[in-house]
């Protein structure tokens, strides 16, 4: 940062940033170190289990775990991009991380972050399919079709993050290169800008706003139809298995939508950088440890199938 001769301020190029992590003595660092890599030991663990399951068992070779199995690479994706710096960091004085180096982590969490919210709306569309026209499912949710959806959620996560990347790293930065956060996001760097932002927020919360939207009304759509279906069966072993599936996967759409919405959708989300960095663990790392125990522990066909596997394992 300099100053000219009328006492402005005017940016100069930045060749790294500081993230600033969160604050405490070497206890609270070596305590949240010891829970970071708990939570990342724990996601890996989980998410390559899940992966393996449904890659090794023939039984799970369907839409519905064809997409769970995309939705656990995601999460180990999308943990590992944050974890590894965020450890290293703990144990580090500098925290020092290089202007390329925030660019490829801002735009690898946001391909993946947004990937998996319309990857969610995808299963949910998904399930519609399998309960409300289970005769017509094997056509309509045929192999080719169901990876042109996952290459559509890759290519909507694509595209934000490309817009949300080069909009933020054009921005000037003057203020300072301490980031206040424990890796980059847009909140922490917009406050570093020494130019206008409005673009971008207007941009930030209109693109995040309309993702949300328009992922959410698919999924409330959906089992609004499932709803009526599960209302007309008359075998309670049915519900029962349908409440299973779908309570699943009700329960991880609950809690990624409510940490994106409570992060980039709401007015004010800016500038609450304390309450983002608690957030930011819950989507970065919570979420993807809890997706495989939500499931793996309410779902009878991946403990059937994890069972088989350690037999299998036993015997060899």
């Amino acid at each position: 940062m300099t100053a000219n001769r009328h006492g402005n301020l005017s940016a100069v190029p930045l060749w790294e940033f500081v993230l600033e992590g969160f604050r405490g003595g070497m206890e609270t660092q070596a305590l949240l170190f010891a829970a970071f890599l708990a939570l990342y030991v724990v996601t890996v663990m989980g998410n390559l289990t899940m992966i393996t399951v449904i890659t090794l068992d023939a039984r799970l070779h369907s839409p519905m775990y064809f997409f769970l199995k995309n939705l656990s690479f995601l999460d180990l994706c999308c943990s590992s991009v944050i974890a590894p710096n965020a450890l290293a960091n703990f144990l580090s004085s500098s925290r020092v991380i290089t202007f390329a180096g925030c660019t490829i982590q801002f735009f690898l969490i946001s391909v993946f972050a947004t990937t998996e919210a319309v990857l969610l709306a995808v299963m949910a569309y998904d399930r519609f399919r399998a309960i409300c026209s289970p005769l017509q499912y094997p056509v309509t949710m045929r192999p080719l079709i169901c990876a042109q959806l996952v290459l559509g959620c890759y290519c909507a996560g694509c595209f934000n993050s490309i817009v949300q990347t080069s909009l933020t790293f054009q921005l000037p930065f003057c203020s300072s290169n301490l980031i206040n956060d424990f890796f980059c996001d847009v909140p922490p760097l917009l406050q570093l800008a020494c130019a206008d932002t409005a673009l971008n927020e207007l941009l930030l919360f209109g693109l995040c706003g309309f993702l949300i939207v328009t992922t959410v009304l698919v999924i409330l759509v959906s089992y609004g139809y499932i709803t009526v279906t599960i209302l007309r069966m008359h075998s309670g072993t049915g519900r029962q298995k349908v409440f299973s599936t779908c309570g699943s996967h009700l329960t991880a759409v609950s809690l990624f939508y409510g940490t994106l919405f409570v992060m980039y959708a709401q007015p004010g989300a800016v500038d609450s950088m304390e309450q983002g960095k608690v957030v930011s663990i819950f989507y970065t790392l919570v979420i993807p440890m809890l997706n495989p125990l939500i499931y793996s522990l309410r779902n009878k066909d991946v403990k059937d199938a994890l069972r088989r596997l350690g037999q299998r394992q036993a015997a060899l």
